[in-house]
């Protein structure tokens, strides 16, 4: 997934993953922010790892759960 592990924790304040996000949004059938945010707690608490315009940590994140949502996204239209 753009080149992470699948371990690779997004969001640090709840501890969530990537496969935990693909996970969560596997029966979604169109899946949104909202839905990693009720399903994981992603983004929950400071919310910096939801996209980039929103992270106003010291230390950037590398990938946001916007990022793992266009691409799930993607990959389910390109099949």
């Amino acid at each position: 997934m753009l080149g992470f592990e699948k371990s690779y924790e997004v969001c640090n304040c709840k501890r969530v993953s990537i496969e935990q996000i693909i996970l969560a949004l596997n029966k979604k059938e169109n899946p949104s922010l909202g839905d990693i945010q009720n399903l994981t707690s992603a983004g929950t608490d400071c919310r910096h790892c939801i996209f980039k315009e929103g992270d106003n940590g010291k230390m950037k994140k590398k990938i946001y759960c916007k990022d793992i949502l266009n691409e799930i996204k993607k990959e389910r239209i390109d099949g």
